[in-house]
């Protein structure tokens, strides 16, 4: 047997119980703009994240030095003439120095991360980087003799 409830008060009864379309707001605390100033660890974070906009400026330079280079010589020493205005020498001396963040802070990051994965603990940090630094500095080294013409 199918059971009938009478209708209370005047109001129909439905299938779904209607609630209340309250929802509370959830919490969010207030946080500076600045926020990356309040602990070294959070700059040091914004500054290695930041430092890919000079990664790409560099590229974007070298680029268009190879175009200069490709075109004719006079436009390549018009590339030069712009590379010795002091306020390019002084952009591409602060590139440098967010690259050379940029590439210290991948290298100790990458191999910590790679043989966390394929050892399954945590190793320590010189162990997982030196060998990035001892490839970067032989590189270097290479590079130099060429510079200097010595190979």
């Amino acid at each position: 047997m199918v059971q009938v409830v009478p209708v209370a008060e005047g109001k129909e009864l439905t299938a779904m119980p209607q609630y209340s379309t309250y929802q509370p707001k959830p919490y969010k605390p207030r946080m500076s703009a600045y926020w990356y100033l309040d602990q070294w660890h959070y700059l040091r974070y914004a500054m290695r994240e930041s430092s890919s906009f000079f990664v790409a400026y560099f590229a974007v330079i070298t680029l268009i030095g190879i175009a200069a280079l490709d075109t004719g010589p006079t436009a390549y020493a018009h590339f030069q003439a712009l590379m010795r205005s002091p306020a390019i020498i002084i952009l591409n001396a602060l590139a440098l120095a967010f690259i050379l963040l940029h590439a210290v802070t991948w290298f100790l990051l990458v191999p910590r991360v790679a043989l966390r994965q394929f050892l399954g603990k945590p190793t320590p940090d010189i162990i997982a980087s030196a060998p990035n630094f001892m490839v970067w500095f032989g590189a270097s080294v290479i590079v130099a003799l060429f510079i200097l013409r010595i190979i």
